[in-house]
């Protein structure tokens, strides 16, 4: 099948070299059963790569499992890979197949394959080389004959020297390697893309289709496209709905496309940035004050259970007097003695909860603003809830149990 062939069947849109080049190392590999691994940026569109060569393949009749790794928690993944048996962990009622038991005779795609856990490594690797893997709790290995193709937007000799990947289990998924070019590299392919998903809107929301003039098609080529193909759709799409105008100037596009400053980092080019990262800064104070002072509710709480006089040392006295001073609406006058007697352990039960000035409680609900910011970073990272996690400045367990709390969806 020739790349014009392959274009047209999956409806791909471009003719730089580097997306021909990717397709053509695609249609030849789809033959074999060697293990593929597709770099490239984010929104790059490398998921269509995997698809490609397992249509094209003797196994397009079997299974095709796309699994995005930085998506599943780091203690069930090997259970949704490999499978378990009964009662191999708590919550384990029955035994279940993983998908490399699903997919045997057929392709698994493994997405942000760099966000594997060591462990998993280690098993995904055995599969490589021998075709076995165990079901967390078994013991006896089983066989699967599955094509393993893998993505990642991240730079694996980075990786490996740092110690995240391991080095063999790069070398056996990377027999072929295939990148895909990032859309500022790709030329006239960039106005194509904006005219395909313009007349994919204007179908779907039975509209008119967008056009640029000339100035602004020298804008969107002349752009860096940090986001790619992603991000060209969603200004695609925003244009497309927002603006009653159809013809879109440079001007007016211009207020839809982000800036890299001079550091490189994404600047909103809007009138509402400062207003932007003020409030988002306002949510990661309210984030963070809540935390602390629910860690020193606790101190507080665990130091005045006690009974009879409670000499306390240099940092907790520190810490309580700075309680009492910022948040103890009912002792303002008391006294910071180094030891506490029992009648002040009521002032302070441990279902009393601290509050903040009036008008600010009313003005803003933490929990909304929790829900918000948690909701944001979730968003910013595509539910990678590990670098989500990491940007709030908590746990990967704690920021799982807040997206049940507030019923989010990732």
């Amino acid at each position: 099948m020739t790349v014009q062939q392959i274009k047209q069947r999956f409806t791909i849109v471009g003719n730089s070299s580097g997306l021909n080049r990717a397709l053509e190392i695609a249609a030849q590999v789809a033959a074999t059963d060697l293990a593929v691994l597709v770099t490239g940026e984010s929104g790059t569109g490398k998921e269509i790569i995997p698809q490609v060569i397992h249509q094209l393949s003797s196994r397009k009749h079997k299974e095709y499992i796309a699994v995005n790794c930085g998506a599943i928690p780091e203690g069930t993944i090997d259970s949704e890979l490999f499978g378990h048996e009964k009662g191999s962990f708590t919550g384990a009622a029955g035994s279940r197949q993983g998908y490399f038991e699903v997919a045997n005779g057929g392709t698994i795609f493994l997405d942000e394959v760099a966000e594997l856990p060591m462990q998993t490594q280690v098993r995904l690797l055995r599969v490589l080389e021998t075709g076995e893997y165990l079901r967390v709790g078994a013991s006896k290995a089983q066989k699967t004959n599955v094509r393993v193709v893998a993505a990642t937007n991240e730079n694996m000799q980075q990786a490996i020297a740092k110690g995240k990947f391991r080095e063999d289990l790069f070398y056996r998924l990377s027999t072929i390697p295939i990148a895909l070019p990032s859309l500022r590299d790709r030329g006239d392919d960039i106005h194509l893309l904006f005219r395909k998903f313009a007349s994919d809107f204007a179908e779907r929301y039975r509209m008119p289709p967008i056009r640029l003039t000339d100035e602004a098609i020298t804008l969107l080529n002349d752009y860096r496209w940090p986001g790619n193909i992603r991000q060209l759709k969603n200004i695609v799409e925003q244009l497309s709905i927002i603006e009653t105008e159809r013809s879109i100037d440079a001007q007016l596009l211009k207020e839809y496309l982000p800036e890299l400053g001079d550091s490189g980092a994404l600047v909103v080019n809007s009138l509402s940035q400062e207003s932007i990262s003020e409030r988002e800064l306002m949510y990661k104070f309210l984030f963070d004050m809540k935390r602390d002072l629910s860690d020193l509710k606790k101190l507080v709480v665990e130091i005045l259970s006690q009974t009879g006089g409670i000499e306390l040392n240099p940092d907790q006295n520190i810490l309580v007097n700075k309680l009492y001073q910022d948040y103890g609406s009912n002792v303002s006058n008391a006294p910071a003695p180094q030891s506490l007697m029992p009648p002040k352990i009521q002032e302070y039960d441990e279902q009393e909860d601290f509050t903040l000035h009036e008008d600010f409680e009313e003005s803003l609900s933490l929990e909304e603003r929790e829900r918000e910011l948690i909701q944001k970073a979730l968003e910013k990272h595509r539910g990678k809830r590990k670098h989500a996690a990491k940007e709030l400045g908590i746990s990967e367990r704690t920021l799982y149990r807040k997206i049940k709390e507030f019923n989010l969806a990732e």
